[in-house]
């Protein structure tokens, strides 16, 4: 079993950029689908980006198109959240998840292997 541990949350300006890393232990990380999740206070977690197995394929939240990219390094067991352009909006605690599924997987039922967390705050 995957378990995902993310790091490099932390408190931005709006406009601001941070970078969000998850590290995949156990498992066989090169078979799981990543993804990025978010729940701010009272909310729902939402989905916010996914990769591929392969990383050939990404998918994003409308929300955070062109301002968020994701990538994955299969030989380090690591995914990244580029986030630019941030938003009071996109304060959150940011999630890394793995699925088993193939394509990217956009629904939280989807992705079984969750980690803690890591808070996001963009101040305005």
């Amino acid at each position: 079993q995957v378990q995902p541990v993310e790091s490099g949350g932390g408190l931005v300006q709006t406009g601001g950029s941070l970078r969000l890393s998850c590290a995949a232990s156990g498992g066989t990380f090169s078979d799981r689908a990543m993804g990025w999740f978010r729940q701010s206070p009272g909310k729902e977690r939402e989905f916010v980006a996914g990769i591929s197995r392969s990383g050939g394929r990404t998918g994003y939240a409308d929300s955070v198109k062109g301002r968020f990219t994701m990538s994955r390094d299969d030989e380090k067991n690591t995914v990244h959240l580029q986030m630019n352009t941030l938003k009071p909006e996109d304060t959150a605690v940011y999630y890394c998840a793995a699925s088993v599924l193939r394509g990217v997987p956009n629904l939280r039922w989807q992705y079984g292997e969750w980690g803690q967390g890591t808070q996001v705050t963009v101040s305005s």
